[in-house]
């Protein structure tokens, strides 16, 4: 499975953007899907994962009310609509898949198989 990440941006404060992770195969459908950010010289930090059906999300507390995560599997694409954007939130964002996942490991990088390339998102002040 290749994940397409799109929609980043220079945005000022307090504006929106909408991110999408289009994925090559229909199998995507029964993946937990999450998304991450890195900003430079921090780790990789786990922002939301949604289920394979969108029945259960997760955010970090960082992002909680202000993102929402989506996804239509009939376009194999999953969507992050961020609103209210800070400074703190500039970084790139990575999409990321996995067949299998237990609910308690959805904010571990390495459990996902698979990735997108990353977008970048810059919030300015």
């Amino acid at each position: 499975v290749q994940l397409q990440a799109s929609g980043g941006g220079l945005v000022q404060a307090g504006g929106s953007l909408r991110l999408s992770c289009a994925a090559t195969e229909r199998t995507f459908s029964s993946y937990v899907m999450g998304w991450f950010r890195q900003a430079p010289g921090k780790a990789r930090e786990f922002v939301s994962a949604i289920t394979w059906n969108g029945g259960t999300t997760w955010y970090s507390d960082p992002v909680k009310g202000r993102f929402t995560v989506s996804r239509d599997n009939a376009k194999n694409t999953v969507y992050l609509q961020m609103n209210s954007l800070k400074p703190e939130d500039t970084a790139t964002y990575y999409c990321a898949g996995a067949p299998r996942l237990p609910f308690s490991l959805w904010r571990t990088p390495s459990y996902y198989t698979y990735w997108g390339q990353g977008t970048q998102v810059t919030v300015s002040s």
